[in-house]
């Protein structure tokens, strides 16, 4: 497998995220951090160009010193060596998300206040780069992220410069950089451009995501920075009922040509909007009524609102993505802000003056846009990524993994066609899903472009080898090099640790990729208590022995009913898990001892009573006198019989002080005494 290209020791490049004329951008892996990040690198073909690696190293020094939730961070950067030329790169912030553009292009209708509370965000992102000294230049919706969490993200300062400096004139070569859509007046015409340009291009965002179209669109960036710099909008309300006219003041306050009488910052712009939310009077309202409708106001030149030419017709634009242009700069006195020469107090329509004015402004309009088709040829393209923010193009949707009918919507739903190609065995997807395309997801392509996917017939089958007995990493290297994935069991045994016990599926046939599960030997660690009761010591050692258990100490006892010699208790009870190699302790059955009923002549049922206690034998049921002075006349069992110990001796007595049937001095009836002491 090739190994991924890495870039300063640590940026491992994926798939490549959008390229332009100048740079590529890649989906990367930081391998000292552990994060996914994005990688721009001026391509190799540029980088012997002087302009092109000073104008890549000072956007990265322009969005380097920024450091704010709604721009996109700048990490790192560095220079790559290919064939001894140096390729600067960028390592910026990856935004899990879409641009602004791909929202509008979906064909999802936004709500108004939504629409306001995300150019909030990009406001904060503009307010911040601006007291930073930095005008971003080309704001648009292709230069804007929306995380999948709702965040909006400025990004691309391509084209950023600081304020104040020369090249502030937005001039390069006589042309004009940035997107025809966005560009404010100034831009159009070469001139000097501050932080209210910026705001220009927001209004421009604005209205297209109130009115899902842009403000002026045309069939060239001539066409339609001419109307940029002659001609007025109409309100956003024209195109959807739902925008309030306080949405409507707040956009053409931003769109006015004389910057002068535009938002003066980007927090001003948002405090009207965030008025607006609130319901609450905004103060692009009353401005725009005192300025005599579009902010100009009424010099005494007969140059209101009624007084501008009428726009012209909207023509389609060939454009949509709203690439970034280059352009002539247009004549400085075709119209300034769209006032005519304000020294001269307003003409006379029929005028030899105005009409000459006009036909020098058609002719070098006609001599523009000649000029603009032969530099678009030339040089626009070069400049579409990194002069006018992300690449319009649409990005090529995952489809690995889909039906084909699911991938063929999926394509349709960007612009793209998908085919089949060949099917083919694949490991990774079940039989008909898209296992393979071309191009990868996530590649920038041409609206219209052909996806080819492959379909899977299935995972190839592999034999799968007999590996039981076998050392675990012995079992596990043969069956991966069938193609197939282990699962390890690992199961106790007294065989050797590491052993293949078991395998399923054992033999026979699988998919690759599929999993053989192995039963693998293990230590013991616990042992199971065998049942020792009614076994004889000897056997009990045996069982314990072969449970990885010892036996422990032994106790004697006589048990009434136990065979002499056998286990009646064990310290563990059958069954239990206890440690391997830990003590059990028993208890075994001893046979009683032999004594004699000893002789009663002349004892009294007292003296007889101690006799029986001297013999380890007990006293039972007195019969006839109760009296222990009474003499004993016979006993059961008789004088001199063998038996156990502990064993009871009933007597009958004669005598004494009576019974209970009476008597004289030599006795009475049999009385009952039991012998309970």
């Amino acid at each position: 497998m090739e190994e991924p290209r890495r870039l300063g020791g640590r940026y491992e490049l994926s798939h490549v995220l959008g390229r332009g004329g100048m740079a590529e951008v890649y989906l990367a892996h930081d391998t000292r951090l552990g994060r996914t990040v994005a990688v721009k690198t001026l391509r190799a073909d540029l980088a012997r160009d002087p302009s092109f690696q000073a104008r890549f190293r000072r956007e990265a020094q322009s969005a380097a010193s920024l450091n704010h939730p709604a721009i996109v961070a700048v990490y790192d950067t560095g220079e790559d060596y290919v064939d001894n030329i140096s390729i600067p790169y960028i390592v910026m912030e990856y935004v899990d998300g879409s641009t602004l553009r791909e929202l509008l292009h979906s064909g999802r209708k936004l709500l108004p206040e939504r629409t306001l509370e995300m150019c909030i965000g990009i406001l904060q992102a503009l307010e911040y780069s601006h007291r930073a000294g930095i005008v971003h230049r080309d704001i648009k919706p292709a230069n804007v992220m929306l995380t999948r969490t709702g965040q909006v993200k400025v990004m691309d300062f391509g084209i950023a410069r600081a304020m104040g400096d020369s090249g502030m004139t937005m001039t390069q070569t006589a042309a004009v950089i940035g997107t025809a859509q966005y560009l404010s007046p100034e831009q159009a015409k070469g001139e000097q451009v501050d932080a209210r340009s910026d705001l220009y291009s927001a209004g421009c965002l604005l209205y297209e995501l109130l009115s899902v179209r842009p403000p002026f669109v045309g069939d060239s960036p001539v066409a339609v920075a001419y109307q940029h710099v002659r001609e007025e909008p109409q309100p956003p309300s024209n195109f959807d009922p739902e925008i309030t006219p306080e949405m409507d003041a707040i956009v053409l306050k931003a769109l006015v040509k004389d910057p002068d009488y535009r938002y003066q910052s980007a927090d001003e712009m948002r405090a009207d909007i965030e008025a607006c939310l609130d319901g609450q009077p905004v103060a692009a309202t009353a401005a725009m009524g005192a300025a005599g409708g579009y902010g100009y106001p009424d010099q005494g030149h007969g140059y209101g609102h009624q007084g501008y030419d009428q726009p012209t017709a909207a023509l389609r634009t060939t454009d949509p993505g709203g690439q970034t242009s280059m352009m002539p700069p247009m004549p400085p006195g075709d119209g300034g802000y769209g006032y005519g020469d304000q020294g001269h107090g307003g003409y006379d329509q029929g005028s030899n003056r105005r009409q000459k004015t006009s036909k020098a402004s058609t002719v070098l309009l006609v001599a523009a846009g000649v000029l603009v088709l032969v530099g678009a040829i030339l040089i626009g393209r070069s400049l579409s990524l990194f002069g006018g923010g992300a690449d319009n193009r649409p990005a090529v949707p995952k489809l690995i993994g889909q039906t084909f009918e699911q991938a063929q919507k999926s394509g349709n739903n960007v612009g793209l066609q998908v085919v089949k190609g060949a099917d083919a065995p694949c490991d990774d997807q079940p039989k008909g899903n898209v296992c393979k395309q071309e191009p990868a997801a996530k590649e920038k392509v041409e609206e219209g472009s052909t996806v080819t996917v492959t379909i899977s017939t299935g995972a190839p089958k592999v034999t799968v080898p007999d590996v039981v007995n076998l050392k675990f990493e012995d079992a596990e290297k043969a069956l991966k090099e069938k193609g197939l994935q282990v699962d390890r069991k690992p199961q106790e045994s007294d065989r050797t640790p590491g052993t293949v016990l078991e395998q399923s599926p054992k033999g026979g046939e699988a998919e690759r990729n599929s999993v053989v599960t192995l039963t693998v030997a293990k230590e013991i660690t616990k042992a199971t208590v065998p049942e020792l009761r009614g076994k004889k010591k000897d056997e009990a050692v045996k069982a314990l022995t072969d449970a990885k258990l010892r036996l422990g100490s032994v106790t004697e006892s006589e048990s009434p009913g136990a065979a002499p010699g056998t286990i009646v208790d064990q310290q563990f009870a059958a069954g239990q898990e206890i440690e391997v190699g830990k003590t059990v302790n028993i208890t075994i059955a001893k046979a009683s001892a032999q004594t004699t009923v000893p002789n009663f002549v002349g004892r009294t049922v007292d003296q007889y009573k101690e006799e029986l206690r001297r013999a380890n034998l007990r006293l039972g049921i007195v019969s006839g006198a109760t009296d222990g002075n009474a003499i004993v006349v016979t006993t059961d069992p008789q004088p001199g019989t063998p038996v156990n110990t502990g064993q009871t001796v009933n007597v009958v007595a004669f005598g004494g002080g009576g019974g209970q049937q009476g008597g004289n001095n030599n006795g009475g009836g049999f009385g009952g005494l039991g012998d309970n002491r």
